[in-house]
């Protein structure tokens, strides 16, 4: 769901209908139930970004544990279970809250240190996930949700590869095809909305295929796996940004144009991405290794979760987020900081990769925190100035 829709779907993507008073008492009320999974979430967010901070200063006392699980906590641990709950939420049934109350505890496992249990849990997430998307598929048969139903799967099987040994630099082409295939299926079932032409579809659907197969051929060959995947990367963001209703919604004002500033921000960085994929293999040193996954799981990925939060959070906890304009503030410092901490990571400047980390850890910070105070500001029956 996001803010260029003008009515409420349903997870089959019919309307809603309209609730009667009891449903809208219902809905005024908090979601205080999901409040734990959305803590999870936060403290694998916490805990990542302490990791992350570690990393770039040496010095920083941080347990070993953060340190070397930095990426699977912001990927898998903090993302991961967002997507869950968001689709949980769409699902409407008790048992889907199962996919991200069991990845949030598989990122808490792996903050303490508790690695086999923390894989476990995370991989049994994304195969709840996946039966997530089967059950809203019996729904609605449509390519989007299949799209979005890949995405799980992809997660699911970086995870068996995960549990049976293989380290996390191999997995990078799966978790890269949970989070596109999510975000690309949400972005076609809009495009839809805003009259797709006939056949556009296809292409994207042979861009997800792409993906896939760069994935599957990382378990045998990592580099080769690492530039199809890239390439499919850069097919991707190149049908998002041609086909995407955001490079309407720009033109206007409010929480419409928000959203398409951080889209089409995204998709650059998507782009970016699939080029330093596509070129390096993930093979050519750190330095590039961490360009190339940084420009896609911060530049690209972060960009959608300040875009698409607005809407998406008011439907999971049914506490308004009144957009307002501040909200720029941090989407101008990530994608600043993106671009020092990637011409950082090019140039090989230690200095220069560290300020950009370290700036891109305040962006999410102050995200967090003006989304945090302005829904508190709407609560308490005070407007933001």
């Amino acid at each position: 769901m996001s803010a260029e829709q003008t009515t409420v779907r349903s997870p089959s993507h019919r309307p809603l209908p309209k609730p009667g008073p009891s449903a809208a008492r219902l809905r005024a009320r908090p979601a205080v139930g999901r409040l734990p999974m959305l803590a999870g979430a936060a403290c694998a967010l916490l805990a990542g970004l302490y990791g992350g901070l570690a990393l770039l200063l040496p010095a920083s006392p941080a347990p070993e544990a953060l340190t070397r699980e930095h990426g699977p906590l912001m990927a898998l641990g903090f993302l991961g279970t967002l997507i869950s709950l968001e689709r949980a939420v769409a699902l409407r049934r008790s048992w889907g809250y199962l996919a991200p109350a069991l990845s949030a505890l598989g990122a808490l496992c792996l903050a303490a240190g508790a690695e086999l249990p923390g894989r476990l849990a995370l991989t049994t997430g994304a195969g709840w996930l996946a039966g997530v998307y089967l059950t809203l598929l019996r729904r609605r048969l449509s390519r989007e949700t299949l799209m979005q139903l890949g995405g799980a799967l992809a997660w699911y099987a970086g995870g068996l590869l995960w549990l049976a040994g293989r380290p996390v630099p191999e997995l990078v082409a799966w978790f890269a095809a949970f989070h596109v295939l999510t975000i690309a299926g949400e972005r076609l079932e809009l495009a839809h909305v805003g009259d797709l032409r006939p056949g556009a579809a296809h292409a994207l659907t042979a861009a997800a295929a792409l993906l896939g197969a760069g994935a599957a051929c990382s378990v045998w060959q990592p580099a080769a796996g690492a530039r199809v995947t890239g390439t499919g990367l850069l097919v991707v963001a190149g049908w998002l940004a041609w086909h995407d209703v955001a490079r309407r919604t720009v033109r206007g004002r409010g929480l419409p144009r928000y959203a398409a500033v951080c889209l089409l921000t995204g998709y650059g960085w998507l782009a970016t991405a699939g080029a330093l994929w596509a070129t390096t293999g993930l093979a050519a040193g750190s330095y590039l290794y961490d360009a190339a996954l940084h420009a896609l799981f911060l530049g690209f990925v972060m960009s959608m979760v300040f875009g698409h939060a607005p809407v998406i959070l008011p439907a999971v906890l049914r506490i308004r987020l009144p957009y307002h304009p501040v909200l720029y503030a941090p989407v101008a410092l990530l994608h600043a900081s993106v671009a020092v901490r990637v011409g950082g990571d090019l140039a090989a400047a230690g200095r220069m990769r560290t300020v950009g980390g370290l700036l891109a850890e305040v962006a999410l910070l102050m995200f967090a925190g003006c989304a945090a105070a302005m829904a508190l500001r709407h609560t308490t029956g005070r407007k933001p100035r």
